[in-house]
């Protein structure tokens, strides 16, 4: 069994740190060898404060398409989007292309349909958050999203008063690089189930190989007191 890479961090701001350092490096390699960067993100605090700390490293951002891991559905600016906070995050000379999810759409299966169709075959980096329960992106347990198979953009059912717009499973399996950034202490024993690839939670079924945990040291209490 592979587990991803882990690197502890002190707190939520070197994590932010250290991710916009990982996400700089990646972005430019893309670039370099692919002519673009397709990046995926998601929502949370802390990459938010990463993304803003991008300012501070020279990006190829022309050539840089920004899309979102999941959204919830909700009206334009509402503050519970997570586009609302990554348009925020972004510095200011970012002229990456964004492609909001489009979750305001009259029929969502077939916004999400058109999403899917957006994306490239695969995506070069993604970041994703993991939530206490094990959930990422809006891949929820007990969620029927997580049994889908043949497309790569699904639409959840209400999740914490919210339905989800959200990638699936098989888009992350052919992404070229993930980067999970994870803190708090609410997240040590989702944490510990990822690094296990325990199935049981939606992290677990996410592949490990091209990945990388960064983590603060509250989220890594579990890993470090078992040698993990």
């Amino acid at each position: 069994m592979t587990a991803p890479s882990l690197v502890v961090l002190p707190d939520a701001g070197a994590v932010a740190a250290r991710g916009a350092e990982l996400s700089a490096e990646e972005i430019r390699a893309a670039v370099a060898t692919r002519g673009r960067c397709a990046l995926a993100v998601s929502g949370g605090r802390t990459p938010w404060i990463m993304f803003s700390r991008l300012a501070d490293e020279q990006l190829p951002w022309d050539d840089v398409v920004i899309y979102q891991v999941d959204e919830r559905v909700a009206a334009e600016g509402d503050p519970e989007r997570n586009l609302t906070h990554l348009l925020r995050s972004l510095p200011a000379d970012a002229a990456a292309r964004v492609l909001p999810m489009p979750v305001v759409a009259e029929d969502l299966e077939q916004a999400a349909a058109e999403y899917a169709a957006s994306l490239p075959e695969r995506l070069d980096l993604v970041h994703l958050g993991l939530g206490a329960d094990g959930h990422t992106a809006s891949l929820v347990p007990g969620d029927p999203v997580l049994d889908v198979a043949d497309r790569d953009v699904a639409v959840t059912r209400p999740y914490q008063g919210r339905r989800r717009m959200t990638i699936t499973f098989p888009a992350l399996a052919r992404a070229r690089r993930i980067l999970w950034v994870v803190t708090g202490e609410d997240k040590a024993g989702a944490l510990q189930q990822l690094r296990a690839g325990d199935r049981s939670i939606p992290a677990g079924r996410v592949p490990a190989e091209n990945a990388i945990v960064l983590a603060d040291a509250a989220a890594a209490r579990a890993q470090r007191e078992e040698g993990l």
